[in-house]
């Protein structure tokens, strides 16, 4: 199971970022994951990387659809080259409508829609879409590019059943084992082509655990009450966000990652909390 890292780039210079992608492939870790929470613009990043980085993998957990059209998108997902992994998703009501301005009416229907738009023009198809929620009309020409894998960030069932469909399946985020095991990898297996799971992870390698889930409760604080993260949290049986945060000594960390392909995860995105190096360090020898 390959093991990625989140890179935090907030509060960050582009110099820094690159320093911090040069480290951890120095580490061994195989992958790096950038997400989109204004901040440097994360596909932007990816295709700097992917010609200052060879060999690693590159990945977006997410990007937001309301704000991107589909032809926008596939063109910037073509330009970031091969190793792209294209992690998209509706965000949340609240962020959309305050944020953007835009209306967060029918998320299910909205990225059906999207996808129907997305996935021929990753391909290079002319696209003559007109639906509910979008229009789109065209087609994106990139000699040489090939089409990104695509997951969706669905966390409810029928978003599941949707990545399962369309896609090649879910980004997880505040899942366990358990909840993987016994929800997202049967609800996919069901659903058709799009099986793959990657799976979020909080890591934090300290000696003091309970400082981390502190931490993580003040940093999140906010999101622990949004609808979708609630229900995952609930299906854990936990109240904060913090509580599924993996943190312990390098065995106890390696141990409870290992739990996560045992339940059918197929990539993890590692999330470090407190010790960077620590973690990275872990996290490289763990995938090499």
């Amino acid at each position: 199971m390959r093991i990625g890292l989140f890179v935090e780039d907030m509060g960050k210079t582009i110099d820094e970022y690159f320093e911090e992608v040069a480290t951890a492939k120095q580490a061994g870790i195989q992958a790096v994951w950038l997400g989109e929470r204004l901040s440097w613009d994360p596909l932007t990043l990816l295709a700097m990387t992917s010609r200052e980085v060879p060999d690693i993998a590159l990945g977006a957990a997410v990007v937001r659809t309301y704000p991107h059209h589909p032809l926008a998108l596939a063109a910037q997902a073509l330009t970031v080259g091969d190793r792209l992994i294209l992690g998209i998703g509706p965000s949340h009501k609240p962020l959309i409508e305050a944020q953007y301005g835009y209306d967060y009416n029918k998320p299910i229907r909205h990225m059906r829609e999207y996808l129907t738009a997305l996935i021929p023009l990753l391909h290079g198809e002319s696209v003559d879409y007109q639906g509910e929620t979008l229009t789109t009309q065209g087609q994106i020409t990139a000699r040489g590019s090939q089409p990104p894998p695509v997951l969706i960030s669905a966390l409810g069932p029928q978003m599941l059943k949707l990545a399962a469909e369309l896609t090649d399946g879910t980004i997880t985020v505040w899942a366990g084992p358990k909840t993987i095991a016994d929800y997202f990898a049967p609800t996919l297996d069901k659903g058709g082509k799009g099986t793959k799971i990657v799976a979020t992870v909080t890591v934090a390698v300290t000696d003091d655990p309970e400082a981390a889930r502190e931490s993580l409760n003040r940093t999140y604080a906010p999101a622990r009450d949004l609808p979708s993260y609630r229900r995952i949290l609930d299906r854990e049986g936990v109240d904060n966000i913090g509580d599924t945060v993996i943190a312990g000594d390098e065995n106890q960390v390696a141990q409870e990652l290992r739990r996560f392909q045992d339940a059918g995860a197929t990539e993890i995105i590692a999330v470090t909390v407190g010790d960077h190096r620590r973690a990275v360090k872990l996290l490289g020898e763990l995938t090499s």
